[in-house]
């Protein structure tokens, strides 16, 4: 094949170029475009380096274009796949990567092509391990002192939302390319490590956002570095993710990885994303309450800036991208152990769907992430984010046959008090479920009957030891469990007590 000068290079793959497809079939080399000028050999090497060894680098500066050849077609695929959900930024700046049409670079005959090796060799060797990366300290100048480390530890205070690792991803990955994420709970404290493909990345993110608040009021991040120099990701779940490993086992026992985000990140066998939207790509999700707005997959976060009030924001994200309205289909679960329900309408042509409006888009999200795909009834149930914004109430006057509730003022609401305790409480459905409100003339077997007598399989009930108002019980399956909290939350105990049913985390 003939070398692959900065002329016929780009003008091959410009010319296939149609919007935001890739238009080869897959080539380990390739097709970087609106290449920041100022960017230097070594950033784009680095766009790389976290998926396997770069193997060649051609610069085009004055056509603001590059191409990056990596060992392997293997790691190229990888690659595309993640940065087609989160467009890579280099120098605040948004680059598109797609498959080359030339299957090398040929560079040897090529003028100025010494810095590119130089960096090539230089990031290559970082990565390999055999430069040592740990340490805090940045030059005046913003570079890197010797040492620091791309590896955070991050703290999450004052938890009266839960946060999640794909909500972590999203905000950090605004700074560069995440790598891996873990978390876990520590000293009664949620946390997380996560490591960025470059220090430098991880001193910027650290800078800018230690003790800003990921909601209003709560949800603190605490930023700092770790001693690691490299995270060791065992399992794809919803507690750790290697973002470059998509063949890592979910573990034993473990949830399994998102659906929709491992359909976006390309891996096989895993049908279309349940969200609604474009391929691979969660809707529109904002939070009102808070400093934050962003899209429901990473990547897809406005450029960040901060407002004078000292929180963090968002440009490109209007009022209008929020939405607390769900569309459910296949029967109307009950979500309000996700949030609080404002209002519910069954829609007159197809009474198995209906639009449910939450009290916030975090609470709609919430309840769209835990239900969607559970069985009720023997049916599957779909939720996703509506194009409805409100569920309009008829006018007076108007013929609604009653398919139109509003439960705005309901005494059920978990949620109303700020800072409730029943936000630290919320779990996906599981075949135990957390009772309270007991009042202490109820025995166990009075619990018991009463869930069987309904027509549940009662499988093991303990009280809690410390609080007799509180017990567990275990039923046959996650879709008995939610037909029985739809049934029985706020069943009357008597003596003014009424049952208060939500899914538990623990087993009997």
């Amino acid at each position: 094949m003939s070398n692959p000068t900065p002329s016929t290079a780009n003008g091959n793959d410009s010319r296939h170029f149609k919007g935001d497809r890739s238009p080869c079939g897959p080539s380990r080399v390739l097709h970087v475009r609106k290449v920041p000028i100022e960017v230097s050999e070594a950033e784009l090497v680095s766009l790389g380096v976290p998926f396997g060894r770069v193997s060649n680098l051609l610069m085009l500066k004055g056509k603001n274009q590059a191409f990056i050849e990596m060992a392997s077609e293997e790691a190229a695929i990888t690659m595309v796949n993640y940065y087609t959900t989160a467009t890579p930024h280099v120098r605040n700046q948004p680059v598109y990567i797609q498959y080359s049409n030339h299957r090398e670079l040929k560079t040897d005959n090529l003028p100025n092509q010494g810095r590119a090796q130089a960096a090539l060799q230089a990031v290559n060797a970082v990565h390999s391990g055999n430069m040592t990366l740990g340490g805090t300290a940045s030059g005046g100048d913003g570079t890197l002192m010797p040492g620091q480390s791309p590896v955070l530890r991050i703290i999450v205070e004052n938890l009266f939302y839960p946060v999640s690792l794909e909500v972590l991803h999203q905000i950090f990955s605004k700074f560069g390319t995440v790598l891996k994420i873990i978390t876990f709970t520590k000293n009664n404290q949620f946390q997380a490590l996560l490591q960025y493909s470059d220090p430098m990345n991880a001193h910027h993110a650290k800078v800018t956002l230690d003790g800003q608040n990921i909601y209003n009021a709560c949800c603190t991040l605490r930023v700092e570095f770790s001693k690691l120099t490299s995270l060791n990701v065992k399992y794809n779940n919803d507690k750790s993710r290697d973002f470059t490993r998509l063949d890592l086992p979910s573990g034993d026992g473990q949830p399994s990885m998102d659906p929709a985000m491992t359909a976006a990140f390309g891996a096989p066998g895993i049908i279309s994303s349940p969200y609604a939207g474009a391929a691979g790509f969660g809707p529109a999700i904002g939070f009102p309450q808070a400093g934050l707005s962003m899209h429901t997959m990473p990547g897809a976060l406005g450029p960040l800036s901060m407002a004078p009030s000292g929180r963090m924001t968002l440009h490109g994200m209007g009022p209008g991208a929020v939405h607390s309205v769900l569309l459910v289909s296949n029967l109307n679960p009950d979500v309000r152990v996700y949030g609080d329900v404002h209002r519910v309408k069954i829609l007159f042509n197809k009474k198995e769907n209906a639009l449910i409006q939450m009290a916030d888009a975090t609470q709609a999200q919430l309840a769209m992430s835990h239900l969607n795909g559970q069985r009720l009834h023997g049916k599957v149930i779909r939720v996703t984010i509506s194009k409805h914004q409100t569920v309009q109430l008829p006018r007076e006057g108007q013929e609604d046959q009653g398919l139109t509730k509003d439960f705005s003022g309901s005494p059920l609401h978990r949620f109303k008090k700020p800072g409730s305790k029943n936000f630290q409480n919320i779990f996906p459905p599981s075949a135990t479920l957390h009772l309270s409100n007991i009042p202490p003339s109820i025995t166990d077997d009075i619990l018991k009957d009463l869930f069987a007598g309904t027509g549940y399989t009662v499988k093991a009930f303990k009280f809690f030891q410390k609080d007799r108002k509180m017990a567990l019980i275990q039923l046959g399956s996650v879709e008995e469990a939610i037909q029985a909290l739809i049934d029985l939350h706020n069943h009357d105990l008597g003596e003014n007590h009424h049952l208060r049913v939500s899914f538990s985390k623990s087993t009997i």
